[in-house]
């Protein structure tokens, strides 16, 4: 297939990133799925990246960073994992990990170098989210200018586009896209503190958001809970 058609899609194993891929997929990508082992307490959110990898037909890599050595965040280090909204209060959360998204998209951007494509999926959002700095248009705006200007593709007139086509979009707005492009929620991992089993604990941020786009949208939750 052209390089014109290939791109790189983020694939945490929640049902953001799920949904990234399948509409990747529907725009006639060819897809190559990332997750990033970076020293999260969910590790069972990879397992669900490779089943949805394996779904939609994506190849799927794994690149391992150790943000667990720095620390400062509920996700990666000795920190509670707050269970009620902290997204209300203003603030960034103690569940932000540090530089997360821009070390995920740097080497989703190598990546994309070497496979020669020009397209980057992600999917975050800047509706129904906990009020992460990397997760805002600003920054997708603006690491897509860093990568035009890093990289050889760049400077040869072969830009790279970054995608996040859920940034706008409330979650049940992302539930109705993704039933829409067969997206299997029960595939997905979400809450922060999962369990081995991808079990999730139905109190943290995660859970609470997730919970909240599938009633919003009148969609059966198909969460495992613990």
């Amino acid at each position: 297939m052209n390089s014109d058609r290939k791109a790189v899609i983020l694939v945490s194993g929640g049902m953001d990133s799920a949904v990234a891929l399948a509409i990747a997929r529907a725009q006639n990508f060819e897809c190559y799925a990332l997750s990033v082992e970076y020293g999260q307490r969910h590790v069972s959110e990879l397992a669900a990246a490779e089943r949805l990898a394996a779904h939609f037909g994506a190849q799927h890599k794994i690149v391992k960073v150790d943000l667990r050595s720095i620390g400062g965040s509920a996700l990666t280090d000795e920190i509670a994992v707050p269970e009620k909204a902290q997204s209300e209060g203003g603030g960034v959360p103690v569940t932000y990990v540090p530089a997360r998204n821009t070390i995920m998209l740097s080497i989703a951007l190598g990546w994309a170098e070497v496979l020669g494509a020009r397209d980057i999926f992600c999917g975050v959002n800047a509706v129904d989210y906990s009020g992460y700095p990397d997760c805002r248009p600003e920054f997708v705006e603006q690491f897509e200018r860093l990568a035009n200007l890093a990289t050889k593709a760049g400077i040869e007139g072969k830009g790279m586009t970054i995608h996040a086509p859920l940034i706008r979009l409330s979650k049940a707005d992302i539930v109705r896209e993704g039933v829409r492009l067969d997206v299997d929620f029960s595939m997905t991992v979400s809450c922060y503190q999962a369990d081995a089993d991808g079990r999730a604990c139905a109190r943290c941020e995660a859970c609470r958001l997730r919970a909240k786009g599938f009633a919003d949208a009148a969609v059966a939750d198909p969460t495992l809970y613990r």
